[in-house]
């Protein structure tokens, strides 16, 4: 698995764990299919945001390979 800082890693349709704004502070993933990329920078320090298939919106945790 690999780590999400990195937005090269990140492709629509891939498996991802994010971490939504509201389970920030507990630290709850959520899995599903990136739809969308939504960081435009190369990296981000918390994990590139994405949407997902059905609409959530967060940061990547983890790359499902």
């Amino acid at each position: 698995m690999s780590d999400g800082r990195e937005r090269k890693n990140i492709q629509p349709g891939k498996r991802v764990h994010i971490v939504l704004k509201q389970d920030q502070r507990t630290g709850k993933v959520t899995a599903g299919e990136v739809k969308d990329i939504l960081t435009k920078s190369a990296s981000h320090p918390h994990g590139i945001k994405v949407r997902l298939t059905d609409g959530q919106v967060g940061r990547v945790k983890e790359i499902l390979d």
